[in-house]
């Protein structure tokens, strides 16, 4: 089994980080591993996000949606990464998620919020890798935001699950009716239809009445970096 020091050095926030420097910040921060079998839950959305919390083993459902429940976006998440790390500091420190284990042993290593700052503080490296995911989150969902009312339909609808998935989310589903969809995004039904086809003969989904499950999130962004290059 990895050691904890391995384990510290494996995690997007402690990448490039010397062993040495680690072991500095295990002496002077609370680490706290905890264990959680399939079907428990791990967050709740509307929970308040007082630690950052990494999957350092196994795989979690993250899963948001609206305050009606009529949209909702599912996303697995897999060691190594952190859950909604944007959501640590900020005005809106709540989950928007839910959380919950899929597999028989999902490790999840969590720092407090004060801890966590003082790790910050200590190396630009940490500070760096932090700043860099929260300006990629922030990013993305400016864009997805943006590409509700403007572009190709098939854009929008790329840039709008971007928007509302991690970086390495696996087996995201977008669970809505399809009549909503339509109307959010301001086309008519023969449209969308013809959009969400188009898409699925590229291999980039799958789609039903009810749900739109995306083959692989990469597609997606490929998708969008031709049509800017076009």
């Amino acid at each position: 089994m990895d050691s904890m020091y391995e384990i510290l050095m494996g995690l997007p926030m402690f990448k490039g980080v010397s062993y040495n420097r680690i072991s500095e910040v295990v002496e002077m921060a609370k680490f706290h591993f905890l264990k959680y079998l399939p079907g428990e839950q791990i967050v709740a959305a509307g929970d308040s996000c007082t630690h950052i919390k990494f999957i350092i083993s196994g795989k979690a459902r993250v899963t948001i949606e609206n305050s009606d429940g009529r949209f909702k976006v599912s996303q697995t998440l897999e060691a190594p990464d952190v859950i909604a790390p944007e959501f640590l500091f900020g005005r809106a420190t709540r989950y928007p998620c839910t959380v919950v284990a899929l597999d028989e042993a999902v490790g999840i290593l969590q720092i407090a919020k004060q801890d966590y700052v003082k790790i910050l503080n200590t190396d630009q490296i940490f500070l760096f890798n932090f700043l860099n995911t929260l300006s990629v989150n922030a990013q993305k969902a400016i864009e997805g935001v943006l590409a509700i009312t403007t572009g190709k339909l098939e854009e929008r609808i790329a840039f709008w699950i971007i928007a509302l998935t991690q970086r390495h989310g696996k087996d995201i589903v977008l669970s809505c009716k399809q009549r909503d969809l339509y109307g959010l995004f301001g086309v008519q039904r023969s449209s969308f239809l013809t959009t969400l086809e188009s898409m699925k003969e590229r291999g980039i989904i799958e789609y039903s009445q009810s749900e739109i499950k995306i083959t692989e999130r990469r597609l997606l962004l490929e998708m969008l970096s031709s049509a800017i290059e076009d």
